[in-house]
């Protein structure tokens, strides 16, 4: 038993390590908290986390409950996360997720390239940077996957929760770890990330057609 719930959170970490893909945030909040007070910088990370978290709640507890009431089953429901997932990871691979991230980034900035001081924790930096489509989908495919099972659930939610806090802790050290890491490891980490997202976003499929037929 404690091999599966191991198995059942190192599983669930990498599913959201790949799609909230904390390395590739990194330098989104670096550039939107650039010239900006570190004070401030640091109430942005944590605010983006906490609201992150509560959608991930949200969804995660009640999303199984929208989809009844609009009919849907969690097996259809999984084969769709599953071809958004592979449609994400088809964009990490070809560096399209970058650039659009890039494009947010740009709208949200002043003239001078310096991030503005408004409250960026609920948008973009809560949605859709951390908790986007695919880490709802996530949440709701793993939960509602493991019904009835606490501790695999238990198991989900703790991995989902290690993947907020790496994130919180990249942003708390955003800008020396970009003059560390360069853009280019961290565009060949997110190519290989895509790969393994585009695995994962297979087996969801697969589990939902096992699950339908």
């Amino acid at each position: 038993m404690p091999g599966d719930i191991l198995s059942v959170f190192v599983s669930a970490f990498v599913t959201f390590f790949v799609v909230i893909d904390p390395p590739g945030v990194m330098p989104i909040f670096a550039s939107l908290t650039r010239g900006t007070p570190p004070s401030w910088a640091k109430q942005m990370a944590f605010r983006a986390i906490v609201v992150s978290a509560a959608i991930l709640l949200f969804f995660g507890f009640l999303g199984t409950t929208f989809l009844q009431i609009l009919g849907i089953s969690l097996d259809a429901f999984r084969a769709a996360g599953g071809v958004m997932l592979f449609l994400i990871a088809l964009e990490m691979v070809f560096e399209k997720r970058t650039q659009r991230r890039e494009e947010r980034t740009e709208k949200f900035q002043n003239q001078d390239g310096h991030a503005e001081l408004d409250d960026i924790s609920v948008f973009p930096l809560g949605i859709p940077l951390i908790a986007g489509p695919g880490a709802i989908a996530s949440i709701m495919l793993l939960h509602g996957q493991y019904a009835g099972d606490r501790l695999a659930q238990l198991a989900v939610w703790s991995a989902a929760g290690a993947t907020l806090l790496l994130s919180l802790v990249l942003f708390l050290l955003a800008n020396p770890l970009m003059r560390l890491i360069g853009q280019t490891l961290a565009a060949s980490l997110t190519r290989v990330l895509g790969v393994i997202l585009a695995a994962l976003a297979a087996q969801f499929i697969f589990d939902a057609i096992k699950g339908t037929f």
